[in-house]
């Protein structure tokens, strides 16, 4: 049996009920409460109802994280992101799933990692992750059957070394992970289409972060991969450069008001380009430990939001204030450093408040800020712990600011 609606063994129907009754405090918060969405989950667990529910419980806190519910509507990628990641979806293939291109050899990995942050690399990701999901809706009510998953074409035209440096690699695979661990089932197959020599070992790089089941979707084409394409899509689908006779309005055959063509960043956009910003300490955090700051929260729902640049007119007040939370900024020398956020309780217990992640602070430095729900102490976290061979030079400012001085939306 295939696991999907329609197509369940007796036992299969039993644990589908069991799941939704031990999810049922959780169907609020998903996108979706039917069973072709929750069987997805299932299937991504093969079945075992305990590590799907822990699976989708994990799923649902990174949508309050980052803030899911709402980043079609109120996140827009940095300019840089906008301008220069190429891809991008164009038509549906014979079953009606949405059909997204990735154009690799245009793509300047370094210049994008040097001029925007890993952070909200992933967070773009995610974005067009949502607007597919939104899509497979839309295309499930107009064609009146499920559409759940999307094809990927991946065009490896112009692979080479540039695509596999270290940050590149790293950051791909956090992308990755995020894909298989919130996005289950929602990739249907992937075409590699002029797959270079260097291929494999690209593909050895970031295999590893994929999942047995998604290994499997992964179709490398030879010669004869536009016929392969064109019988998965229609040609009034597929752009003419791909083998189809789909092309702009303006007769572009590369389509690309819908498929970005990338390229090269230019240097004015690199942030370490830009004016240098005066940090108020720096430290080195040695290998295999970890820097903690901790600053006192009075207020509840104090607002620490993520901006793009502190603005010089925010004055510097004192590390601490019953009423005004920390904000941060930070760099570091030479490669990522770990950082998050939590809530110490008075028994000494900890609450995460923003994930521990490593950032890429040696390319672009980090400037951001969470919301404190809770009074209490939080600690700001610097961690160097995973690193055994290099210490970490940080320089940083957490500045603590009322909530009346945080910037308007229309100054950020």
């Amino acid at each position: 049996m295939s696991g999907r609606v329609g197509d369940l063994s007796e036992k299969q129907l039993e644990l589908l009920t069991e799941f939704r009754s031990r999810t049922q405090d959780l169907l609020p918060e998903l996108p979706e409460q039917h069973d072709h969405f929750l069987l997805r989950w299932l299937r991504a667990r093969n079945f075992n109802v305990s590590k799907a529910e822990l699976m989708i419980r994990k799923h649902v806190d990174f949508r309050r994280q980052m803030k899911v519910d709402s980043i079609v509507s109120d996140w827009t990628p940095p300019e840089v992101i906008r301008r220069y990641l190429s891809g991008g979806m164009c038509g549906y293939d014979r079953d009606g799933s949405p059909v997204w291109y990735d154009v690799v050899g245009p793509l300047d990995p370094r210049g994008l990692l040097m001029s925007a942050s890993k952070q909200d690399c992933i967070r773009t990701k995610i974005l067009h992750m949502e607007l597919l999901q939104r899509e497979c809706r839309r295309q499930s009510c107009q064609l009146g059957k499920n559409v759940e998953s999307v094809t990927l074409i991946y065009d490896c035209e112009g692979l080479g070394l540039k695509h596999i440096w270290k940050p590149v690699v790293e950051t791909y695979g956090e992308i990755l992970t995020m894909f298989e661990d919130n996005y289950p089932e929602a990739l249907k197959t992937v075409f590699i289409v002029k797959a270079p020599k260097m291929f494999p070992m690209a593909y050895n790089l970031i295999k590893h972060f994929l999942c047995e089941e998604t290994r499997r979707k992964i179709q490398v084409l030879g010669g004869n991969w536009q016929e392969v394409l064109r019988q998965h899509i229609p040609p009034s689908q597929l752009p003419v450069v791909y083998g189809g006779t789909l092309t702009d309005p303006d007769g572009d055959p590369r389509c690309r008001t819908m498929i970005k063509c990338g390229g090269t960043v230019p240097k004015s956009y690199y942030v370490q380009n830009s004016a240098q910003v005066q940090y108020e300490h720096s430290v080195t955090v040695s290998r295999g430990s970890a820097l903690q700051l901790e600053y006192d929260v009075g207020v509840a729902h104090s607002r620490l939001r993520y901006l793009t640049s502190l603005p010089p007119s925010l004055p510097r007040p004192p590390r601490s204030h019953p009423s005004r939370p920390p904000r941060w900024q930070f760099a570091s020398d030479g490669a990522d450093i770990g950082f998050g956020v939590f809530r110490r309780s008075s028994d000494r217990q900890e609450t995460q408040v923003l994930p521990s992640e490593r950032y890429n602070a040696h390319l672009v430095p980090e400037d951001g800020g969470v919301t404190c729900e809770e009074p209490g102490v939080y600690v700001v976290r610097f961690d160097n712990s995973y690193s055994f061979l290099q210490s970490k030079r940080v320089s940083y400012t957490v500045l603590v600011l009322p909530p009346a001085q945080e910037p308007s939306p229309e100054a950020e």
